[in-house]
Order: structure tokens, then C-alpha cells, then sequence
């Protein structure tokens, strides 16, 4: 499930991509695949380890030898408000879906600043306010979970935050459309009830896309991301001058 269009980032071949926030590791991988040499960040010890599953899981469905992917991927433990890495060393950066989960965002918004190269294009996506606006309506457990989300964003704080940390804003867009019922199904069903019929009928639906069977659903999906897309994408491209965006 790739929540980016990896070709605003530029040729990735040779390139040094950190990935904070990995989860499991699908953009790492991607990244990977188009040759970029990615360093992910993660705090989580089992999320450290999916990361080399889903590295060598994508090696063999793609038909490709050990280590052609999953050789590029190296992974370090550490917090994003605090990247163990030096000024201008990543020609390209990711953060999905993390900003929303911790309280410091500013802070984790600078750090990466800190760490790209003049020129290097972040790629940032956080939820999208109108369906996790409804989410949060429909169930308190949805956000209440430890580690959960603990803030929703509108367009306009979110780019304000990205110009203060020295970062110019380079373009937007909206994924996962069909991500926004299935999740709006789990609140009304109960967030850890997967056994729901009508949530366990429709995460086969979501499979299907995501497994590249269902090309009429990922043309609907494109067609109502506009609409629907639970996650905001962000493009911003770190200036030469970073001191006047600096956080206050």
C-alpha cells in the first residue's frame, strides 16, 4: 500500500533515503527497489523486524535475487524527535502517517530538515481531517489506543509547520480512498472486530487492490481520492537557507 507518488522524489538510484517511521516497511522497500540506498528509523523492536519480512517478501514475489532489495535497507533504533545523523546527509526523506502520533511534531519536522541535503524533497502524509474527523465521532477506541493519534490536521496548520521547519511546500494530493469506509466499518463494528462480516468482507475487497487483482477498483480509487482519500500527502523540498525556517 505506497501512499506516495515516489517520482516526485527524482531518480532514487544511488540516492540516500531515510525513511522515519517505517511501520513495516512498504515505502523502505519501494525505495529500495528503485535503487535508493534507505535508511529506516524505528523505535518499535517488532516493526524493526518486519521490515526485513516484508524486505525479503518483496525480493521473491518480484522475482528478484537475495539481497536485491533488502541489502539497501539498513535500520536503526531511534526516536524521530532526536535523529542520530549528521546536518544535509539524505538526498530524499519519508514520513507516513507519523506526525499524528507524537506530541513534539515541530520538533520531529526540524530534525528532518536537519538531516536533508539542500534540495532534498520529503514526502509526509498524516490523516486526512474529514474521515479521521468521522472516525474519531464513531469510536473512542479508534484514537484512545496507547500510541494512538492524538491530534487531527488541518491543511493549513500542517503546511504552516512545514514552512517554519525550512521547508518549502512543493506539492499535494490525497490516497487511500477506499482505506476511508473500511476504517469508518471497523469504528462502527469495533476497531479490533475483524471478524465483523461486513468488515471482513470488505478487507478482501482491499486486499484484492492492494495485491493488484482488482484494476477497476484501483481505477475507483483514483477517481475518489480527490473526495475521500484518508491520507494527506505532502511534497516539501528543503532550502538552501535554512535559518529563516527555523522553528520558534
Amino acid at each position: 500500500m505506497i501512499t506516495f507518488d515516489f517520482s516526485r522524489l527524482g531518480d532514487l538510484s544511488g540516492r540516500r533515503l531515510l525513511d522515519v517511521g517505517s511501520g513495516g516497511g512498504r515505502h523502505a522497500v519501494e525505495a529500495a527497489r528503485r535503487g535508493a540506498l534507505v535508511t529506516c528509523v524505528e523505535l518499535s523492536p517488532e516493526a524493526i523486524g518486519e521490515i526485513r519480512v516484508t524486505a525479503l517478501a518483496a525480493e521473491e514475489l518480484l522475482g528478484l535475487r537475495p539481497g536485491e532489495i533488502s541489502a539497501r535497507i539498513g535500520v536503526v533504533r531511534s526516536d524521530a524527535r532526536a535523529l542520530p545523523f549528521p546536518e544535509a546527509t539524505f538526498d530524499a526523506l519519508i514520513a507516513s502517517e507519523v506526525l499524528e502520533h507524537i506530541s513534539e511534531d515541530r520538533q520531529v519536522l526540524a530534525e528532518l530538515s536537519r538531516v536533508a541535503r539542500p534540495g532534498a524533497v520529503l514526502a509526509l502524509s498524516v490523516p486526512r481531517f474529514f474521515p479521521e474527523a468521522v472516525s474519531w465521532l464513531l469510536s473512542l477506541a479508534y484514537h484512545d489506543a496507547e500510541g494512538g493519534h492524538i491530534r487531527i490536521y488541518r491543511r493549513g496548520r500542517l503546511d504552516s509547520l512545514v514552512a517554519r521547519s525550512g521547508l518549502r511546500l512543493v506539492g499535494a494530493h490525497h490516497s487511500h480512498a477506499l482505506h476511508t469506509p473500511y476504517w469508518w466499518l471497523k469504528c462502527v463494528a469495533g476497531v479490533d472486530n475483524d471478524a465483523a462480516p461486513a468488515v471482513a468482507a470488505y478487507h478482501k475487497l482491499l486486499v484484492a487492490q492492494m495485491m493488484g487483482e482488482a484494476p477497476a477498483l484501483e481505477r475507483l480509487e483514483e477517481r475518489l481520492n480527490p473526495l475521500l482519500g484518508k491520507s494527506l500527502a505532502l511534497y516539501a523540498e528543503r532550502t538552501k537557507d535554512r535559518e529563516g525556517g527555523r522553528v520558534a
